[in-house]
């Protein structure tokens, strides 16, 4: 394979070039000047890069596949192909499959099918057993099956013991946990936030405070035990502050936010009613520029997706009974230019920071890298385009930002060398 005269974004390396990249066995073979490098025969795939960036390809740590147990929402080909159209070459499923992934042949099942879809399908699993929130799994047996990491995401744990034991298991395997924070015992209604629009429409909602609470247990809990601790879809500008201290203090602690919470704010629900409907909800616009300042000065070191398919007939009950959650993946990117970098909250280096680098460091991975001898995983994409979101590769089209004009397009992706997704084929 060869790009040519693409602009090449290495942040690892610190530099950003016009090049010719040539691909062979699944690496980076070549780098040259611009123009430089000509096909090696009529059978070389060639991709026109002017006027288009390259970067490694992009990293989610937060997907929901819905395999196994509900294939009708999303499988991990259809989930595999969400991913790749919107950029990820890598994808880190969630546990709260049924069954739950916290046995090493559920968790084998995730990662075979996974080899199949074209992308890298990594799977946490389960911090307890069956997702009950009593009894821990077998960590170490996990880790060895391929388990990156453990969280019980959907599921908040309450035992501060147990929380406690679960962080200093995973600090000795040098193992990430990842948290959902809220506090059912202060959630009326989830999905919602506490606030104006909840009280207009008669709803009790979710507060900040039942998200606040369990953050500020973690971070003093990662503080005291070491443990590497990701705090997953941060809404909340009281916990955007608890982690900036606790990683002043000196904390493992990592911060993801998602594309809709930096994008959005509680009013959406009006407009869009279980569209916007999520877990943690979309809150007020000091939130969503808390969580932005904290991408900016670093306290949010990801950006993930919480990509969570529902079908339609799901989505279109009453706002109170209708599941939380939205799909995210084919979106991410450009959410990202449009409402972080265009406005002038982040540059484009920070946005592809918080989905490639911020990523690989959380699970301990090699910095990806635009380099000879790494390997080609790669995303090449159009800052300026402007497009409207329709349509969508995931089984899934549970989205409030359909019909919206979003810029940034993702025009190819390529991992191990092959191009698994061109729009168009």
């Amino acid at each position: 394979m060869l790009i040519r005269q693409v602009q090449a974004l290495d942040l690892a390396g610190g530099s950003r070039r016009e090049l010719d990249i040539r691909v062979e066995g699944g690496r980076i073979a070549e780098l040259a000047e611009p123009g430089a490098l000509e096909p090696a025969d009529e059978k070389e795939c060639v991709l026109q890069g002017r006027g288009l960036v390259c970067t490694p390809g992009f990293m989610d740590v937060h997907v929901h596949f819905r395999d196994p147990g509900f294939p009708h929402k999303e499988d991990i080909e259809t989930g595999a192909r969400a991913a790749a159209a919107g950029g990820f070459t890598r994808v880190v499923c969630m546990a709260n499959t049924k069954p739950a992934v916290d046995t090493p042949e559920t968790l084998r099942y995730v990662l075979e099918k996974g080899k199949r879809t074209g992308i890298r399908v990594m799977s946490c699993a389960t911090v307890t057993k069956g997702l009950k929130g009593r009894e821990l799994v077998d960590m170490e047996t996990l880790r060895e099956a391929g388990a990156v990491g453990f969280t019980d995401d959907g599921i908040p744990l309450l035992d501060e013991g147990l929380v406690r034991q679960a962080m200093e298991q995973a600090a000795a395997l040098d193992m990430p946990l990842s948290f959902h924070e809220e506090h059912p015992g202060l959630i009326a209604q989830n999905g919602i936030n506490r606030g104006a629009v909840s009280e207009g429409l008669g709803i009790q909602g979710s507060p900040h405070e039942a998200e606040d609470c369990l953050v500020e247990r973690d971070c003093r809990l990662a503080l005291e035990t070491g443990c590497r601790v990701l705090i997953q879809h941060i809404s909340s500008a009281v916990s955007v502050e608890l982690v900036r201290k606790a990683k002043a203090a000196g904390a493992h602690v990592f911060a993801e936010a998602t594309p809709h919470h930096f994008s959005l704010t509680q009013e959406a629900v009006l407009e869009h009613g279980s569209l916007a409907k999520m877990n943690p909800p979309l809150r007020t616009e000091e939130d969503r520029m808390a969580i932005i300042r904290g991408l900016r000065d670093g306290t949010i070191d990801v950006i993930a997706t919480d990509h969570a398919p529902h079908s339609k007939e799901e989505k279109a009950r009453p706002l109170t009974e209708a599941p939380s959650g939205i799909i995210g993946l084919e979106t991410a990117f450009a959410l990202g230019v449009t409402n972080l970098v265009r406005p002038g909250f982040l540059t484009l280096e920070e946005l592809v920071a918080k989905l490639t680098l911020g990523p690989a460091m959380l699970y301990g991975l090699k910095p990806p890298r635009i380099a000879l001898g790494e390997p080609a995983d790669l995303v090449l994409f159009d800052v300026e385009e402007c497009w409207e979101v329709k349509g969508f590769l995931s089984r899934a089209s549970n989205s409030p930002f359909l019909g919206e004009k979003l810029y940034g397009k993702i025009k190819t992706t390529v991992c191990g060398g092959e191009v698994v997704y061109l729009p168009g084929n």
